[in-house]
C-alpha cells in the first residue's frame, strides 16, 4: 500500500465514522502519513514503510475496528522510531514524565518511612513529574533539532 493509498484509505474511514475515538485514530495515521510523504526519503526507504503498511493488513475489515486500527498506529510508530529514528512530537517527555512519577512513587515510599506515607508519595510524584518532564523536554528538543519528529 503506498502513502498516498494509505492516506486516502483512512480519509474514507474518517468519513464513514462516527465515532470520535475511532476519527482520532484515524487523523493521527494521516498525520503521519502526511509527514512522512514530505519527508525526503530514499526509494528503498520508501519501499520499506510501505512494505510495512501492507504487512499491518490494513485492508481488512474487522468487527472492532478501534482496537486493531490503534494497535496498528502503535506498531507503525514503532516501526518508524526502530528503523528511522522519528518519534511523535512529545513523545520523549510522555514517556519520561510517566516514568519520573513511577519511580517518584517508590522514592515517595522511602521519604514516607520518614514522615507522614501520604506525605511522602506526594512529594515523590511532584519530584518524579517535575525532573521527568524537565529531561524529556530537553529530549524532546534534541529531536527536534535532529529533525527527527513527525
Amino acid at each position: 500500500m503506498t502513502l498516498l493509498n494509505a492516506i486516502n484509505f483512512f480519509e474514507s474511514l474518517k468519513t464513514e465514522s462516527s465515532k470520535k475515538s475511532e476519527i482520532k485514530i484515524y487523523t493521527q495515521f494521516i498525520e503521519i502519513l502526511k509527514k512522512l510523504e514530505n519527508r525526503a526519503f530514499t526509494a528503498n526507504e520508501i519501499h520499506s514503510i510501505e512494505m510495512e503498511l501492507d504487512s499491518l493488513k490494513l485492508n481488512s475489515n474487522p468487527d472492532n475496528r478501534k482496537k486493531i486500527f490503534k494497535n496498528a498506529l502503535s506498531k507503525f510508530e514503532t516501526y518508524l522510531k526502530d528503523t528511522f529514528s522519528l518519534t511523535s512530537q512529545g513523545y520523549y517527555t510522555n514517556l519520561s514524565v510517566t516514568l519520573g512519577m513511577l519511580f517518584g512513587v517508590i522514592a515517595g515510599i522511602l521519604i514516607g518511612e520518614r514522615f507522614e506515607r501520604s506525605l511522602g508519595i506526594s512529594v515523590g510524584i511532584c519530584m518524579g513529574l517535575f525532573i521527568g518532564a524537565l529531561i524529556g523536554r530537553r529530549k524532546d528538543a534534541q529531536a527536534k533539532e535532529a529533525g527527527n519528529v513527525l
